[in-house]
């Protein structure tokens, strides 16, 4: 399994921005998809983007697509979530998740590696 730390997590206002980070230990991951999920209190883990190493292929969940931005920096070992615009909605944990291959998925059961995630606060 590929070991995942989230970091970037804090307490925003209402329109304003954050950026989650997701160190992978790996030095590549050839083949492999990573993704972030959220989560809240009593609810189930959902998608949020994913993006494969090999294209660098994105795609978002309809709730964020145009305020959130997924990239990878592989010189960095190092996902990245640009959230822009967040909404009170938005509050949540935020993981991320790896898993081999690069058939499309949005089952968090597809993933197989997780970090700990961190925590997404949007109070004004």
């Amino acid at each position: 399994q590929v070991q995942l730390v989230e970091s970037g997590g804090g307490m925003v206002q209402p329109g304003g921005s954050l950026t989650l980070s997701c160190a992978h230990s790996e030095r590549t991951l050839d083949t492999f998809t990573v993704a972030w999920f959220r989560q809240t209190p009593g609810k189930e883990r959902e998608f949020v983007t994913r993006i494969t190493w090999t294209s660098q292929h994105t795609y978002y969940d309809d709730s964020v697509k145009g305020r959130f931005t997924i990239s990878w920096d592989k010189a960095k070992n190092t996902v990245y979530l640009q959230m822009n615009n967040l909404k009170p909605e938005d509050a949540a944990v935020y993981y991320c998740g790896a898993k081999y291959g690069v058939a499309a998925s949005d089952n968090r059961n597809s993933y197989n590696s997780w970090g700990q995630g961190t925590q997404v606060t949007v109070s004004s």
